[in-house]
């Protein structure tokens, strides 16, 4: 091969240049609507617990509630209908991506003003409704924003982008979990003792308002390019097209590999997700107030977590995800072990720092590879179903198992109910040792 012929290496950007994408406007779009996305998961499950709780709810009612996170768990049912189902008269002026983010953004907005002018120690069954239309509204937002993402750029740049949806969806996580509780603990009558719906009222109206600027950010985005997909004979090719090709690709990558994959999905975040819808309950009952709850668990625990995502995305490249999947999965058990110590101690603010940030650091440490496992198992063919399939195998089953989280606490306690979760973990390593030793997933991920 003569020299003329040879391709010229690609140039590498220094530092400076690489920093600079996080300034380009896909990167800012992305951080908008990462908040957008985060915002409304903690207002029906962690917030809302604190709510209920506070409002004299039971526990084993609202662990029956978290049930309506199983919205989550279920989008990959829906999900084909987002990939190619164009919504009349909003498609033809959007597109097809940014017209199902409008929509569900709407949703989520009616939805949580639904909760505010609702008091569940007077009628639960409205809260219960609004709740589910701003899971579902929310879940159907993620589906969306999932494909919006992996088709606005190029490969080089989906690090980028998923790192700004990441940094926006956990500042939103921020504001709807601390920013709730002390916009909450604003709005009390001073000099009122106990619970007060109207302080409720207003936090919940003003979360609703901060989807406002994840509207604003779809109305003046551009459309990614639209895949350019085979049209469809009759309804039977359109379903199987939509519903049936993804996850038949997915079956045909790794054949009877595909289920010890679903089966480590399905369960790798089992500790953290069945211990955590009790977990604003057992701060009120241990007597701790909102502004305490919303300093240690919704700040600082965020900025753990983060901390946690940053050291586990480093260790995931120098060590391969596979051994950070262990290494998170041991971490998040050995978190839930402490919050049964700390159970103990009553009301032990300097307790609750300590556990908190060792919780949410292993958090972040188990996501940071988890996310990078899930990307390397999509065909960006089938981004927006097989994506929504393997995030909501994550939750299905450990959802399900929290709605019994509540009963288990009433009968046994918090001690017990935290030593059982992290027990719930044991399995997991065992099917993370295992699904390393499988060939084709291993070589996507080392």
């Amino acid at each position: 091969m003569t020299p003329e012929n040879i391709s010229p290496a690609p140039a590498r950007r220094g530092w400076l240049a690489a920093f600079r994408v996080y300034l380009e406007p896909a990167s800012l779009r992305m951080l908008s609507l990462g908040f957008s996305a985060g915002l409304p998961l903690l207002l029906v499950l962690g917030t809302l617990s604190f709510w209920l709780r506070e409002a004299g709810i039971d526990r084993t009612t609202i662990g029956y509630l978290s049930w309506v996170g199983l919205a989550y768990a279920f989008k990959w049912v829906w999900a084909p209908l987002v990939d190619r189902l164009p919504i009349p008269v909003l498609t033809r002026v959007l597109g097809r991506r940014r017209s199902w983010l409008l929509l569900s953004q709407v949703a989520i907005m009616v939805g949580l003003v639904a909760m505010s002018f609702n008091d569940p120690q007077v009628a639960l069954l409205p809260v219960i409704w609004g709740a589910l239309a701003v899971a579902f509204g929310s879940a159907t937002q993620d589906i969306a924003l999932d494909a919006f993402r992996i088709e606005s750029a190029d490969m080089d740049r989906q690090a980028a982008l998923a790192a700004s949806y990441q940094t926006g969806y956990r500042l939103a996580m921020i504001w709807a979990g601390a920013g709730v509780l002390w916009l909450a603990a604003r709005a009390e009558v001073a000099g009122s003792v106990g619970y007060q719906h109207g302080a409720w009222h207003t936090a919940y109206l003003v979360m609703a308002a901060s989807m406002l600027p994840g509207v604003l950010t779809v109305l003046l985005s551009k459309e990614p390019l639209r895949r350019s997909l085979p049209p469809a004979k009759n309804a039977l090719d359109w379903l199987r097209g939509a519903l049936v090709e993804p996850f038949a690709d997915f079956v045909s990558r790794y054949r009877w590999q595909a289920v010890l994959i679903l089966a480590l999905i399905a369960t790798y975040r089992i500790s953290d997700v069945v211990m955590g819808i009790m977990a604003n309950p057992f701060y009120v009952d241990m007597g701790y107030s909102k502004d305490e709850v919303a300093a240690v668990t919704k700040v600082f625990g965020v900025i753990m977590t983060l901390v946690g995502a940053f050291v586990g995305g480093v260790l995931a490249m120098r060590l391969g995800v596979m051994r950070v999947l262990m290494l998170g999965a041991v971490l998040s058990a050995a978190s839930n072990l402490m919050f049964a110590a700390l159970s103990t101690r009553g009301h032990d603010l300097n307790g609750l720092i300590f556990v908190i940030s060792a919780d949410n650091l292993a958090s972040g440490i188990a996501s940071a590879a988890f996310i990078a496992y899930l990307s390397s198992l999509t065909n960006v063919n089938y981004s927006a179903t097989q994506y929504a399939l393997f995030s909501s195998m994550m939750l299905l089953l450990p959802k399900f198992l929290a709605g019994y989280s509540g009963l288990y606490v009433d009968a046994f306690g918090y001690a017990d109910f935290f030593i059982v979760t992290a027990l719930l973990g044991a399995p997991v390593l065992l099917l993370v040792w295992l699904t390393s030793r499988l060939n084709k997933p291993l070589a996507l991920v080392k």
